[in-house]
Parts: C-alpha cells; sequence; structure tokens
C-alpha cells in the first residue's frame, strides 16, 4: 500500500513541474536587436532632374571618300594618320578608259576648232559681199547656217572636254579640306566601286556628340539648350550646347537624333569615345518624378534591383524599383520612389525586411 501512495506521489510532482515549464515558455517574448543603418533622405530641393543619353564623338567636319567610277586602284598617296591640305591628290583609280577618251576629245576640239575658224572667215566675207549685193539671200543664209553648225559642233566638244575633266576628279581624289586621314578601307590593287567608302578624313578640332533620344523624353530637348558631355573612357566632363533635334524618328528605330557641340577646350577627346550627355530639367515637366540614389545602396536579387527604406514603425523595407541611367555613382530611379522618403545606405549587419533599425 505505501509503494502505490509513494508512486503516485511523484507522477503528481512530475506533472505539476512540466505544467510550471509550459506556462513559463509560453509567456516568454523573442526580441530582435535592431539593426545600425545610415540613412538619406531622398529629396530634390532645387526640383531639378538630369537626364541623360547615350551618344558617339565626332569630328564636325568629317568625310568618307567615294567615287563614281569603278576601277582598280593604281596609287594610294597616303596613310592613316597623315595631315593632308584641301586639294591634296590622296589616290589614283585606274583611268585608262577616260585618258583615251580624253585623247578623243581633244582631238574632236582641235577639228572643231579648224572648221569653226575657217566657216568664221567665210561667214564675215559673205557679210561684206552681202553689203554690196553681190550674193543672194539664199547663198547667205546657206553660210549663216553653216557657220552656226561649226560653232554648235566646238561648243559641243567643249562641253565633252568638261565631262571628261569632270570624271577625272572622280579617278583621282582630292581632299575636300585641310584634316586628317583618320581611315583606309581600300589597298593599291583593289577594286575601287561606286559609292564605297574608301577614304575617311576628319578635320580637327570642333567636336560634336551624336546621340538618341527616346520618344517619351524629345519633348525635353530644345535647341540651344546647355548640356554636360561625360566621357568616362578619359574620365572627363565637358560643356556643349545642343545644336540639332531631328523632328522625325521615322528611320532611326522610334528615337529621335541629337546632336551637341562641345565648346571650349576639348584635350583628349578622340572620334569614336562614347559620352553621356546630361540634361537639367524641372522636375514638374518630367513625364515621371525621377529622383537619383547612389549607386551602392542598390539591392539586387537576379534581374530585380531595389533598396532598402525606413518604414514609419522603424524597420527596413525592401523597394523593387525601375532604374534609369546611371552617372558616375548615382544612378536615376524612374519609378518605386520618391523624395522625402529615408533610404538605408549601409547597416552593421545583414537586413531583411522587417528588421528594427536605429540611425
Amino acid at each position: 500500500m505505501k509503494t502505490k501512495i509513494i508512486t503516485a506521489a511523484i507522477a503528481l510532482t512530475a506533472f505539476s513541474l512540466y505544467s510550471c515549464g509550459t506556462k513559463e515558455e509560453s509567456a516568454t517574448t523573442i526580441t530582435v536587436d535592431p539593426v545600425k543603418v545610415e540613412v538619406e533622405t531622398v529629396a530634390n530641393p532645387d526640383g531639378i532632374s538630369m537626364v541623360h543619353f547615350n551618344g558617339k564623338v565626332t569630328a564636325a567636319n568629317n568625310a568618307n571618300i567615294s567615287t563614281r567610277m569603278m576601277g582598280f586602284v593604281d596609287q594610294m598617296k597616303v596613310k592613316v594618320g597623315d595631315e593632308v591640305k584641301k586639294g591634296q591628290l590622296l589616290m589614283v583609280i585606274n583611268n585608262s578608259d577616260l585618258q583615251a577618251k580624253s585623247a578623243q576629245v581633244k582631238a574632236s576640239i582641235a577639228a572643231a576648232e579648224a572648221g569653226f575658224e575657217n566657216a568664221e572667215k567665210d561667214y564675215k566675207r559673205f557679210q561684206n559681199l552681202m553689203k554690196s549685193n553681190s550674193i543672194s539671200q539664199k547663198e547667205m543664209d546657206d553660210m549663216t547656217t553653216r557657220y552656226e553648225m561649226m560653232k554648235a559642233q566646238l561648243e559641243g566638244a567643249k562641253q565633252q572636254q568638261r565631262e571628261v575633266t569632270a570624271q577625272l576628279q572622280y579617278v583621282n581624289l582630292t581632299a575636300p579640306f585641310d584634316g586628317v586621314i583618320t581611315n583606309r578601307f581600300i589597298e593599291i590593287g583593289d577594286m575601287a566601286k561606286p559609292g564605297m567608302p574608301l577614304l575617311a578624313i576628319e578635320q580637327p578640332g570642333k567636336m560634336e556628340v551624336s546621340a538618341m533620344v527616346p520618344e517619351n523624353q524629345i519633348q525635353l530637348v530644345k535647341q540651344g539648350e546647355e548640356v554636360t558631355v561625360s566621357i568616362n573612357s578619359i574620365d572627363s566632363e565637358f560643356k556643349g550646347v545642343i545644336s540639332e533635334v531631328s523632328s522625325s524618328s521615322k528611320n532611326t528605330g522610334g528615337q529621335y537624333a541629337l546632336r551637341v557641340t562641345i565648346g571650349g577646350e576639348n584635350k583628349g577627346l578622340r572620334s569614336g569615345m562614347f559620352g553621356t550627355v546630361g540634361l537639367e530639367v524641372k522636375s514638374e515637366i518630367t513625364s515621371s518624378s525621377v529622383v537619383s540614389i547612389p549607386q551602392a545602396a542598390i539591392v539586387t536579387r537576379g534581374q530585380l534591383s531595389g533598396v532598402y527604406t525606413v518604414s514609419q514603425s522603424k524597420t527596413a523595407i525592401l523597394r523593387w524599383l525601375k532604374l534609369g541611367q546611371t552617372m558616375d555613382d548615382q544612378v536615376e530611379v524612374l519609378s518605386g520612389l520618391k523624395a522625402g522618403e529615408q533610404l538605408i545606405l549601409s547597416s552593421k549587419s545583414k537586413l531583411y525586411n522587417g528588421v528594427p533599425v536605429v540611425y
């Protein structure tokens, strides 16, 4: 009997201890230490936003030299990097056919000149005879006709000579202006074809940037506005002015051509470099509220980009964004973030949605 009583007492004691422990555990609350962060308020105090367009640097005065004649290249007078003067001979295309034609035209001119001189003498003599009524009117008319025919024949031969001279300009290619040879697309012995680029020439000094503007931003661009041109390859920034804005995107894939003239010193700038044209616009006239944030604050998850912001309850919230162009260490936010919100720049430990933050 005593054994049974002791066993029951032990069981009751164990049950009481288990019950007390369960109540204690259910009353415990899990606490998370707040993460120390550095924040920045997204703002645009001056009401100005930047829009950017990618472009390519070109010389303001440049040309691709080609020919209207087909033939083999006989002579090449220049190489890439050579400085040339306007009118200087650059290359010669085989022109044996033209030389033969030129010789024929010269012979025709010589014959026509001789015939014309003879007809002119007879014409003047007949005029004197006509005054003294020594010849009939018909004889005078016949001589006048012969004189006019010989005159027209001489003029026709001279026109042929002008044609040959013009064609020779397309086989003896000369520089259209003072400049530097920047490319050579053909070598001696190659066949030159009409319209095919043979040489490229540029005039150093004045430089331009050609860029394309999307349809949703073309209303922000106006001719004569000042812009900045950033060239990452030489880590330089230049001032420029919008000199041309296309009014049609028919042949440019839905984008509008833009040309910027770079003013002042352009040391180190070379044709072919890629640059970014930056244009300041007032926020109220942009199609959306565009703000810029530090690129270091961007969080990426696969193809998605976002940032952590501070909620009203002082917790971290991950926001997915639609980003625009990058300029130096700043990136445009097209949507997903607006001025006045608190952006988390960095943290002492790992961030995640809902973690408390202090700053």
